[in-house]
């Protein structure tokens, strides 16, 4: 059978095609599925009973199983490790912050990149997820929101959970343009952020498909051997390309580019990588967004401390580049990228 989950309005249209019904059906059948939690053809009481029988026996709704949550001390942060139907699984976080719902969705099941310090790599990659599978995961947490009956909704997405966007590219951009649509989430493209490694050829391909989202390119380095070190994507596209290729981007956007930029104690953290990337960003429609490493057990990275953090980003503001230092949600449960997924593979 079909899942039909994932699909668009006109999508739908067309899978129902065999079945004669007006085109208002999908509409219906989509709302039903994106905004009021429906996990079969049985919940649709607005479709007749000989109508949900004969679209039960053609189709599925496909939605994850929720395998594992982990709830911060705080009750700001929430992480899920959501399974399909195959077995794969992978973490999702919800973040609630002081403007709002953030979630962090994720696009791959692991992720192939090798990034030194991540822990979504350890395991390499299974496989893409579907657009549909992506989108799973913002509902789910949708749902579980209206559940609450507090009013409250996903009000942000990152896109920057395990695994490397812009090499699943045309589910991601489904994804998003799914999100955006008033029978999903209605969520506006200014509201989605979009973290790459520096895919160099997708991130001028984005450039030009006409939807304002943010991006976020993960930086870490301010020079080509110290950013091979630790992120060998790097080796295939150089740092001074995917530099050119964000403010490219910036420009036909207009959208401020986040580099983000994990600081690592004794490795990219000193006065001399400092200069270095206030040298690589100045003049540009840019801010950096400094992470003291959430350290990977496995990695043997360690973090700064306060005081070497501190003048980092006092030596940037310094310079007249934008900072922020990122306020850090979920530590007690293990909220960085892969952690929660590689404690399920490895028991």
């Amino acid at each position: 059978m079909k899942d039909i989950f994932g699909l668009t309005v006109e999508e739908l249209q067309e899978a129902l095609q065999p079945f004669s019904l007006p085109k208002y059906r999908a509409r219906q059948i989509a709302e039903w599925m994106y905004q009021r939690g429906a996990t079969g053809f049985a919940d649709m009481t607005n479709l007749s009973k000989k109508l949900r029988e004969e679209l039960s026996g053609a189709f599925v709704i496909g939605r994850p199983k929720c395998k594992d949550r982990l709830d911060s001390s705080d009750g700001h942060t929430t992480k899920f490790l959501l399974e399909f139907t195959d077995g794969t699984a992978v973490e999702t976080v919800l973040m609630r912050q002081p403007y709002g719902n953030s979630i962090c969705v994720s696009t791959q099941a692991g992720c192939n990149m090798g990034c030194a310090f991540c822990a979504s790599t350890l395991h390499g990659m299974a496989r893409n997820l579907t657009t549909g599978e992506i989108l799973s995961q913002a509902i789910v947490i949708s749902d579980m929101l209206r559940a609450e009956g507090q009013g409250e909704s996903v009000d942000t997405v990152v896109i920057m959970g395990s695994g490397e966007p812009l090499m699943n590219y045309e589910n991601v951009l489904g994804f998003v343009r799914l999100l955006h649509e008033d029978y999903v989430l209605g969520l506006s493209y200014r509201s989605i952020t979009l973290s790459t490694s520096g895919i160099v050829p997708q991130m001028y391909k984005l450039a030009e498909e006409g939807i304002p989202i943010s991006l976020s390119v993960s930086l870490h380095a301010p020079e080509q051997e110290l950013r091979s070190t630790l992120m060998p994507i790097n080796r295939k596209y150089p740092l001074v390309d995917v530099v050119r290729a964000a403010r490219h981007y910036a420009e036909v956007t207009k959208r401020r580019v986040t580099y983000e930029y994990i600081l690592i104690d004794r490795v990219n953290d000193g006065e001399e990588q400092a200069r270095e990337l206030v040298s690589l960003l100045r003049g540009q429609l840019a801010s950096v967004n400094l992470i003291p490493i959430n350290p990977v057990a496995e990695r043997h990275l360690l973090r700064p401390s306060a005081a070497r953090i501190d003048w980092f980003e006092h030596y940037l503001t310094a310079h007249h580049i934008n900072v922020t230092v990122r306020r850090e949600m979920g530590t007690d449960i293990q909220a960085a990228c892969g952690q929660l997924r590689n404690k399920h593979l490895d028991g």
